[in-house]
């Protein structure tokens, strides 16, 4: 008998819960009629999916816009793995390092031998495939990807706590 009194209060316990007042949806659209950022946490699945999506995305872009193929490249992922942390402690999304260096000092400090063709990043929430879009949109990052110069890339993020991810992609050649 015992057992089928925690049944039914367990049941009742499920009722009066479905019963509860719900709280309110979180707005899917900012006072702005943008949609509200949505918090996207990179997991490492993600971590090691990035970086070809990225290349497979941006060579799609490319291909439309009659330029070759780029190539993933370790010495530029890692200029641009040192640039995203470095944004993030200087809290500003900008291609100048917090002490002083650009783009070009860089890619010379992680011994790349190419020549660098451009440059893009982001501050965001927002995931790879619609950072990819939102540089592919703007036409002055636009064509720093689409540079038909470009055969190498590297791509790389910092995620903060707060889940704000620091987005930086070098292009070389």
């Amino acid at each position: 008998m015992d057992r089928r009194a925690a049944l039914a209060g367990l049941a009742s316990a499920a009722l009066l819960g479905a019963c509860a007042p719900r709280q309110a949806a979180r707005p899917l659209v900012g006072a702005d009629g943008l949609p509200l950022p949505t918090l996207w946490r990179i997991t490492e699945a993600d971590a090691q999916a990035i970086p070809f999506r990225m290349q497979e995305g941006l060579n799609t872009l490319r291909r439309a816009a009659g330029a070759g193929p780029v190539e993933l490249d370790p010495a530029l992922t890692a200029a641009a793995a040192t640039h995203s942390r470095d944004m993030a402690v200087q809290n500003r999304p900008w291609h100048f390092g917090s002490d002083g260096s650009s783009p070009l000092d860089r890619l010379r400090r992680v011994g790349y031998r190419g020549g660098l063709v451009g440059e893009v990043i982001s501050e965001t929430y927002e995931d790879d495939t619609t950072t990819l879009a939102a540089w592919a949109r703007d036409p002055v990052t636009r064509d720093v990807i689409l540079d038909r110069r470009a055969t190498r890339m590297g791509v790389a993020w910092l995620q903060e706590e707060s889940g704000k991810i620091w987005w930086t992609m070098v292009l070389g050649n």
